[in-house]
């Protein structure tokens, strides 16, 4: 019995010690747990960053900052030098083969703000325009910024005045942007002028 009862004792003493070590457990799991994931999250970013750089070398173009490139394809363009000495001494070539019919279809992108009627509009009408004094239709409230083209709106003044209205008289109230092809603007000037006044 002494023998039994040693060995009760002796169970009861490492029971009692499991229990102990049981709770410095918890607190190691608790810890381990920490590192766990701290660790897997160092390793999640070490994956990252080693993938971008096995991106980096797979699918690299070459070439860093600073570095001159090359185009992957470049687009000609004929250069032409003297283009507005070119338009001056082509303009009576082009004003002989002005098209008036042309003119008239050309006249849609004017007829939002003008009318060739007799009557204003958010712009003064245009018939009779060609050969007019700028700034002269009566009852029509002008910016003066036109004055800078001339003082008689010529086929010569129109056309340049055409190209680019904002550029040829600063501070004009004309919203337009212009007609760039030259050929567009003689027709229209050919339209306007059959119009008379």
């Amino acid at each position: 019995k002494k023998k039994k009862k040693k060995a009760l004792e002796a169970v009861e003493i490492r029971a009692t010690e499991f229990e102990g070590y049981q709770g410095d457990t918890a607190y190691m799991l608790d810890t381990m747990t920490i590192t766990k994931a701290v660790g897997g999250g160092c390793g999640a970013l070490l994956i990252y960053l080693l993938g971008s750089w096995v991106g980096d070398g797979l699918y690299s173009m070459g070439g860093g900052h600073g570095e001159e490139h090359a185009a992957a394809y470049v687009i000609e363009v004929e250069e032409s030098g003297g283009g507005g000495e070119e338009q001056e001494m082509d303009f009576e070539t082009l004003m002989a083969s002005a098209d008036a019919g042309a003119g008239e279809k050309v006249f849609g992108k004017c007829r939002a703000c003008h009318k060739v009627d007799g009557s204003n509009a958010t712009g003064p009408h245009l018939d009779g325009v060609v050969g007019r004094d700028i700034d002269s239709v009566s009852g029509f409230n002008y910016s003066g910024a036109l004055e800078q083209v001339g003082d008689v709106w010529t086929p010569e003044n129109l056309f340049h005045f055409l190209e680019n209205p904002k550029g040829v008289a600063p501070g004009t109230a004309m919203s337009f942007a212009g007609l760039k092809k030259p050929e567009d603007r003689v027709n229209l000037i050919a339209y306007l002028d059959s119009l008379g006044g």
